[in-house]
């Protein structure tokens, strides 16, 4: 993990479902502004966005704002594959090359304007009886137990190279996710609510490793 951000003030959580709000479920903002009091946390989470559909709202959603840190998280609607679709979509949402070229974007756009940047990997997924109905088509394998995230992990390989190669802050949910479901005793599917969405447990996980770096 990269070296502390700079102490700042305002910070944008930039992402899709897994950072919007859900109902009454504690997200893991809510963890953030219990524990860092003095910055203001500002979702900027929509259900169902791709880095491509977030490009066309970041002027609004996230530089208006002129935060001081910025937390970007997307990848698994970028990833995913459509096959539950009549015909059955065959590539991404997202291509991997705009994908990368999208999280860039973001990077440089802020870097450009001084903003701290802290990147997150997508968490990890795991099959549900639900998601094996949607989704239980190649290139998805539901006869492996990892199966659902064949596509999701080529994703999360990019952002771990990106977050290198620009030297910012990284924080890899999908290792902690798997880090926690080597433990004995525990499974994946205790962090989250549908096989995709963290539930509470799941949020205050990420919480917790951001809070290493925001605080």
């Amino acid at each position: 993990m990269a070296d502390n951000v700079k102490e700042n003030h305002t910070v944008v959580l930039f992402g899709d479902s897994t950072t919007a709000p859900r109902g009454e479920l504690k997200i893991y903002e809510n963890y953030l502004r219990e524990n860092i009091p003095d910055k203001k946390f500002i979702n900027a989470g929509v259900p169902g966005d791709t880095t491509e559909l977030a490009r066309e709202r970041f002027e609004k959603d996230v530089l208006s704002y002129n935060p001081d840190i910025v937390v970007i998280q997307f990848g698994i609607n970028d990833s995913a594959v459509d096959v539950w679709k009549d015909p059955p979509e065959t590539q991404p949402r997202v291509n991997i090359d705009r994908y990368r070229s999208n999280l860039q974007f973001f990077i440089d756009e802020l870097k450009n304007r001084g903003i701290d940047v802290v990147i997150m990997s997508p968490n990890k997924c795991c099959w549900t009886d639900e998601l094996k109905k949607l989704y239980g088509k190649w290139p998805y394998d539901i006869d492996d137990d990892d199966g659902f995230n064949v596509n999701l992990v080529k994703y999360v390989k990019v952002v771990r190279e990106i977050a290198r190669d620009n030297k910012i802050p990284f924080v890899d949910i999908y290792a902690e996710y798997e880090n926690y479901a080597n433990q004995k005793g525990k499974r994946i599917e205790d962090l989250l609510l549908d096989g995709m969405h963290p539930n509470e447990k799941g949020h205050k996980l990420v919480a917790q490793c951001l809070m290493k770096i925001i605080e």
